[in-house]
């Protein structure tokens, strides 16, 4: 192997993609383990928490505000629909899907919040305030950057 590739290869701890993404893995299975318990995962407590703050919403607008492509959306909204915490209705013009929080997915949002609560307080008590501070601004520099 080339000399270049070589070093290429061998700069994979400094890749900001590959330590992004194994930090995202990382996280994303300590929030699951906390929010086990109640049967709801990271990512459906996060769209929950979108729909609750925003009310219905247009499934292309969701999701543009989780950064996620449809196809992912759509597979995470079919579990949510099943268990009844979201409806999916016809949107206002009628060519568009409009997806909306049921009593149900407000009745688990509010006993999810406080799994989710810990274990966000784990994650803000390690870092320290500041430096958790820190990390959000340099999680929102890279999301500019990168666009």
């Amino acid at each position: 192997m080339e000399s270049r590739h070589a070093h290429a290869l061998s700069q994979c701890p400094q890749c900001v993609c590959f330590n992004l993404r194994k930090s995202a893995r990382v996280v994303t299975r300590f929030y699951d383990a906390v929010l086990q318990p109640i049967g709801i995962q990271g990512t459906q407590f996060s769209l929950l928490s979108v729909l609750h703050h925003a009310g219905e919403l247009p499934i292309t607008e969701i999701a543009e505000r989780l950064d996620v492509d449809r196809t992912t959306l759509t597979r995470n909204l079919k579990t949510l629909v099943g268990r009844g915490y979201v409806a999916v209705d016809q949107g206002k013009d009628g060519r568009t899907k409009s997806v909306k929080l049921t009593g149900a997915g407000r009745d688990m949002l509010v006993k999810a919040l406080p799994f989710w609560e810990r274990a966000q307080q784990i994650v803000v008590d390690g870092l320290g305030p500041s430096r958790f501070k820190g990390l959000l601004k340099e999680l929102a520099a890279i999301r500019t950057l990168t666009r």
